[in-house]
């Protein structure tokens, strides 16, 4: 992806360059394409759309385009798509091919064999995690057990799809709603990528025991559980940042399994400077540990900043910090900066600001800062519930 492309608007990646390049795409493969009707389909008032509107609007404009028998037109865009990603760390132009995706899962849903291998090569250029979620929802049996087969594929793009598709909560994909009610259909695909050798398919698998663990923490639990055992350094990051959440909300039983006992013996100086600051500052949080008991201690650091919202609202949002492993009657200070800048899910409101400081899931201490808008000192809002 080129810079200006990076700097512009998700929507805006679909537009009237991107459409031009998938056609011409689409039009070396199959010249009988239609490239003029398929660029005033794709284009119709996309100034006035979103992204995942402009992306079906292009879907559209490929089915009305494309042969109307449905296994040709799937072959056509198999055989249209780029070179395949050389590694995972590959930065691409892939995100041009996300309405063939979309095409697969809305338009494919009858031809299974033909659909499958156009999901297992587009997800080897871009990915295919949003295409197959029609098929688990419709065939779960069936999706699952391909799903299952790639995981042995040589190809990490293939291997990543079977639980990265399969995900029950994917961010910006339909949800699964079987697989939320019961997750354990998918099981067998994460068990057998937990070890997998890529990291990029290891973080998936990771992210998909947290989806789990959203809805089914005590499942999740004893996921872990099982996969703690006889497990590698590799396998025990899966099991960490799977059960990432749970960690953040100080379930103390996903922090037993970690080896995190309530923090007892440790005594704590806690600061948060300055004590006033304006919006697009930060803060400096400052937190002295001493291990005043007989035996060394393993710490979870984590804080969690109580922002202010609309109305006298307030929200908490949990940040991991780092972990630390203090020796009897060792003392140390850590420091960080905390940034107070908007963001596009974050705005940010003036007031009382607190911060808590959260030890093997035990809040300890906090400290409170005010935040103004950049012009004025406000008034502070309510404290939080």
């Amino acid at each position: 992806m080129s810079t200006d492309e990076k700097r512009k608007a998700y929507k805006d990646w679909f537009d009237a360059a991107a459409a031009d390049s998938l056609a011409r795409q689409i039009a070396a493969v199959h010249p009988k394409f239609p490239r003029k009707a398929f660029l005033g389909l794709a284009l119709t008032n996309i100034d006035a759309l979103g992204f995942h509107a402009r992306v079906e609007q292009f879907s559209r404009a490929l089915q009305a385009t494309l042969p109307e028998d449905t296994p040709t037109a799937l072959a056509i865009l198999t055989e249209s798509l780029p070179p395949v990603l050389p590694d995972t760390e590959a930065v691409t132009d892939g995100w041009l091919q996300w309405p063939v995706g979309h095409f697969i899962g809305a338009q494919g849903l009858p031809h299974f064999e033909e659909a499958m291998v156009a999901i297992r090569e587009l997800t080897r250029r871009f990915t295919s995690e949003f295409a197959i979620r029609p098929f688990i929802a419709a065939h779960p049996e069936k999706a699952l057990a391909r799903l299952l087969e790639w995981t042995t594929d040589t190809c990490p793009h293939v291997r990543r799809l079977c639980s990265e598709g399969s995900r029950p909560r994917l961010p910006w994909g339909a949800h699964l709603v079987a697989l939320i009610a019961d997750p354990s259909p998918a099981l067998p695909i994460l068990d057998a990528l937990k070890d997998d050798p890529s990291l990029y398919v290891r973080r998936s698998v990771s992210n998909h025991l947290n989806d789990i663990a959203r809805d089914h923490p005590a499942a999740a639990l004893s996921i872990a559980k099982a996969w703690s055992r006889r497990a590698t350094a590799e396998r025990q990051w899966v099991i960490r940042r799977g059960l990432r959440n749970l960690i953040k909300a100080g379930d103390q039983s996903a922090l037993t399994l970690l080896g995190y006992a309530p923090p007892e013996g440790i005594q704590t100086v806690f600061e948060v400077l300055p004590g006033e600051i304006s919006v697009g500052e930060s803060v400096r949080i400052r937190l002295t540990l001493e291990n005043t008991g007989t035996a060394p201690v393993r710490l979870l650091l984590d804080y969690a900043v109580t922002y202010v919202r609309r109305v006298a609202r307030t929200g908490r949002k949990v940040f991991k910090w780092t972990t630390e492993e203090l020796q009897p009657g060792q003392r140390k200070t850590l420091e960080k900066s905390h940034p107070m800048r908007p963001t596009s899910v974050r705005a940010l409101y003036p007031g009382k600001h607190y911060v808590e400081i959260q030890i093997n899931g035990v809040s300890l201490e906090r400290a409170v800062f005010q935040l103004n808008d950049g012009t004025r000192p406000l008034p502070p809002t309510q404290n939080p519930s």
